[in-house]
């Protein structure tokens, strides 16, 4: 099982991406020089959103679906899932 997930960063900026290890994943944004370039200097971050997909194909394509959609439309989607 994949999921997709949104990090808020300390800096209030969005982080979306997927994995299938999402607590493994958070660690590694949080703690390791292994996380996101991105993440690493914006630490720390804030799990906000998360959505099971079933495959690596479709945790990826979710992704460039999330990534595409405004801020605003980001926001909407983590005020949702609340």
């Amino acid at each position: 099982m994949y999921s997709i997930y949104i990090l808020q960063c300390a800096d209030t900026t969005l982080y979306i991406g997927s994995t299938n290890n999402l607590e493994k994943r958070l660690h590694q944004h949080n703690n390791l020089k292994s996380g996101a370039h991105y993440t690493k200097i914006r630490r720390p971050v804030t799990l906000v959103y998360s959505e099971p997909v079933g495959t690596l194909g479709e945790a990826r394509s979710r992704e460039l679906a999330v990534k595409k959609l405004t801020r605003e439309e980001k926001l909407d989607l983590i005020k949702r899932k609340q």
